[in-house]
């Protein structure tokens, strides 16, 4: 009776500080915590697209050989494997949002209070009309990363609404509704999708996964699952 108990008692306690670790408020995260949310958690992952063609000598001087050899000769080569990093997160989550706001709030000490509470609104208020999924983009390359960022910035929605979706795991795909290239905010390119199919809710516990699909040209592709049993906060779905 007493192992019993004592199972018991170490089960209540690990139950009870999960809870409280769980409950913490937004506003009390770390970077590092938030930074998690961003980067590691059921609403955002990060994929790396890793480019190794630099990393073997090819000479600048122009030949037929070489036929990237001019724009070597202006740029300058590498020699090494360059990365992109791809920030994908579901920012009509509020999750996502209140993560993006603490990292301003730790970076900015000195915020004046009606604008902490503008940002206090935006963080908390359940997303109702659209599903938002926004897109960051860092480099280990200046020049790859110049690239990639001329990419993104000039896409469009008419350029992405036929290879960019949502698709649930029952194969059923929802189509990009509106691109919005990266502002100043930091928080990235913002691909919406209406909430709403024939008056239901795209997504729901009925499915398994969504996968987010956008294909910009050959050279940038973003693919990324997520798992919906994952994505619940307060006993609900929360995307």
């Amino acid at each position: 009776m007493k192992t019993i108990f004592a199972v018991v008692l170490g089960l209540a306690l690990i139950s009870t500080s999960l809870a409280q670790k769980e409950k913490k408020p937004w506003t009390e995260w770390s970077q590092k915590e938030a930074e998690k949310i961003l980067n590691n958690s059921p609403w955002g992952r990060m994929q790396t697209d890793t480019d190794t063609d630099e990393m073997f000598f090819r000479p600048t001087h122009s030949s037929a050989r070489t036929p990237n050899a001019a724009e070597r000769a202006v740029e300058g080569a590498t020699n090494q494997s360059t990365n992109v990093t791809y920030g994908i997160r579901f920012f009509s989550a509020r999750p996502v949002r209140q993560a993006f706001v603490r990292m301003i709030q730790l970076q900015q000490k000195k915020l004046e209070p009606e604008m902490l509470e503008r940002m206090k609104n935006f963080a908390e208020v359940a997303a109702t009309d659209s599903i938002i999924v926004a897109v960051t983009v860092e480099g280990t390359d200046k020049r790859s990363l110049g690239k990639v960022m001329q990419i993104v910035n000039s896409a469009a929605t008419g350029t992405l609404k036929n290879t960019t979706y949502l698709e649930r795991s029952d194969g059923k795909r929802l189509f990009l509704q509106e691109y919005v290239p990266p502002g100043r905010d930091g928080f990235g390119a913002r691909f919406i999708f209406p909430r709403l199919v024939e008056q239901q809710p795209f997504l729901s516990h009925e499915f398994t996964e969504v996968r987010f699909v956008s294909e910009f040209e050959s050279t940038v592709k973003l693919n990324m699952r997520f798992k919906l049993a994952d994505m619940m906060l307060d006993g609900k779905l929360e995307y």
